[in-house]
This record gives structure tokens, C-alpha cells and sequence, in this order.
């Protein structure tokens, strides 16, 4: 493992709120070390710090890559996602969309680590509108997942706890939305009595999925999702909808409605949709665009690492 350290150009990490990915990149900007640890901002190792609140900071990176920044003293560190946050080690400011990819490069928040070398901070986005938006992390994807793609008009979803629609046209992020969905899910299960009559499926329930996933498209739709959830109990309850298929019928009802949002706010919109993504969650979203006519689906392949290794040749840290 070692023989290779001396053709170290970067360090990224992908620093969240649960958890800490770390990226070896040699000159070409291929990964040649990949590392996950559970250190995200909001689980730091318990040290001993007294006033020094960047102590448990430095401790996880020493603890995550201190051997690779030791052997590759002329390696630049790079990091996206929470740890640019006002929780995080250093606030890393907002830039204000829409801008074009390379703005972001530049404006990078520098921070002295104390292992001799500084960590370079990527700034999230922000939305100024009458309902702000913003995002801390995903812009790297999106910037990963652009590299891939050369058409004028792009629709990026990111689907997740907080899920993101990112609009690209000639390669300026424009414009982006946020969906709760995977977060109010979870809710939904955990803490509401739609979840007292579910059982987790074996297998996922893509019929049941695509029914829920419907439901916004259809005249029932117009009654809006606060609505429409109740039905995955009354279902239920009439027989109609074994316990098995409630919880995939729910998920497919929050997508439904998400997807059907999409479109109500981008009705002209017929660009290429990326996907970007846990695999499985990609699918059920394909799933749900496919059902509302929206497309071509694809998806993008480790945005993060390829985010991280542009913005830092943007930043000029690596040649």
C-alpha cells in the first residue's frame, strides 16, 4: 500500500454529518484509496480538548488519514459537506446561485489543521428567494456529475433524506428545490400510526411502489399529500393493501408527489435527468420519472470523488 503514498496529489474528504469519506488521488486524478469512517461532524472522537473546539476535528482527520498527509507532505487536503457548516470546524460561506461550477473553486475556506498542512473548505449554495434554499455538499456532486455530461439543459436529482433538484443550463447551476421526502418518510414510519399497520417487506414491493407513486398523478392527487397519506392505512384497513405493501405504497405516494411537483415547476421541462445517489433509491425514483414521462434517466457514477478532484484543479490546488 505504501510503495504508492510518494504519487499522492490529493487528499478529499467528504465530511458529513454522520459520517467521514476520505479519497487518495495520484497525479492523474484516479482514486487509489478509499476510507469511511463513522466520524461525521456530529459524532467526533471524544477527546480531551478544554477550549480548543477544533480538537476533536484534528483528532478524526489525524485518526482518518494522518499516515497518508504524513507521507505526502506535498499533497493538497480538500473537504465538502458539513464540516463547511456553522456546526462544522470552519463556516465556510454561501455563494449564491446562479453561478457558474469554477466560482466555487475559488472561493475556498482555508483552515490551519495543526498537522502541518491547511484544509481547504468547499462552500455550499444558497437560493435567495421568498423561500431560500440550500445545500452543503451536494454541489460537489453536481459537479462530478456535469464532467460526465455535455448537453445544454440538465435536471440533477439527488435523492436522499433531503432530496435536491439541481437545474443546469450551458453548465451554470440555476436553480435547485428541496424535498423533505426522505425525512418525512422515516417520520412517517417511525412516529405516526401509518406505521403501526406496516410490516417490512423482504423484497421491495415495486407494484405497490408505482401504485403510490400514481396516486399524485390521478384525480385523488388534487387533495394534495397530507391528504393522500391516510390512505396507506385506510387501504389497509379494507383489505386492499397487505402490511408487506404498505410501506413501499407510502414511499411511492411521497415520491409521487415530489415528482409531480417537478414537473408542475418545470412543465416545458424535457432535459436529460441524472440521477446521483444510493442505487436502490435511484431505482425507485427511475421508477417514478418513468411513470410521470419525464427523461431520459441516468445516473452518474462517484460524483463526489470526481466533484472533489475538479474543485480542487479549479481552486488550484492540483495541476
Amino acid at each position: 500500500m505504501n510503495q504508492n503514498h510518494h504519487d499522492c496529489a490529493l487528499i478529499a474528504l467528504d465530511w458529513g454529518t454522520s459520517s467521514l469519506r476520505c479519497y487518495r488521488y495520484d497525479g492523474s486524478g484516479q482514486v487509489v484509496e478509499r476510507r469511511a469512517h463513522p466520524w461525521g461532524i456530529m459524532n467526533l472522537p471524544a477527546v480531551e480538548h478544554g477550549d480548543d473546539a477544533q480538537a476533536p476535528y484534528r483528532a478524526a482527520l489525524e485518526a482518518a488519514c494522518g499516515d497518508w498527509i504524513a507521507a505526502a507532505p506535498q499533497a493538497a487536503l480538500i473537504a465538502a459537506g458539513m464540516v463547511g457548516s456553522k456546526q462544522g470546524w470552519r463556516e465556510a460561506a454561501y455563494l449564491t446561485v446562479p453561478l457558474a461550477p469554477d466560482g466555487i473553486g475559488r472561493k475556498l475556506t482555508e483552515v490551519d489543521t495543526g498537522l502541518g498542512r491547511s484544509l481547504w473548505i468547499i462552500p455550499g449554495l444558497l437560493q435567495n428567494s421568498t423561500l431560500p434554499n440550500v445545500m452543503r455538499g451536494e454541489e460537489t456532486q453536481v459537479i462530478g456529475a456535469l464532467q460526465q455530461q455535455r448537453q445544454s439543459e440538465l435536471l440533477i436529482g439527488l435523492p436522499g433524506t433531503h432530496s435536491k433538484w439541481v437545474r443546469v443550463v450551458e453548465g451554470r447551476i440555476e436553480h435547485f428545490d428541496t424535498f423533505m421526502t426522505g425525512e418525512v418518510y422515516g417520520a412517517l414510519c417511525g412516529h405516526t400510526i401509518l406505521g403501526r399497520t406496516m410490516h417490512k417487506p423482504d423484497v421491495p414491493d415495486d407494484a405497490a411502489f408505482v401504485r403510490g407513486a400514481g396516486v399524485a398523478q390521478g384525480p385523488q392527487g388534487q387533495a394534495g399529500v397530507l391528504s393522500n397519506i391516510f390512505s396507506s392505512r385506510t387501504l389497509g384497513l379494507t383489505g386492499e393493501l397487505a402490511p408487506e405493501a404498505q410501506p413501499d405504497y407510502l414511499s411511492g405516494l411521497l415520491i409521487g408527489h415530489e415528482i409531480a411537483a417537478l414537473k408542475s415547476l418545470y412543465p416545458a421541462q424535457q432535459a436529460p435527468i441524472v440521477l446521483i445517489g444510493d442505487a436502490g433509491l435511484c431505482r425507485r425514483y427511475r421508477l417514478a420519472l418513468e411513470l410521470y414521462g419525464l427523461g431520459p434517466v441516468s445516473e452518474a457514477d462517484a460524483a463526489t470523488e470526481a466533484g472533489l478532484w475538479i474543485l480542487a484543479r479549479h481552486a488550484g490546488l492540483v495541476a
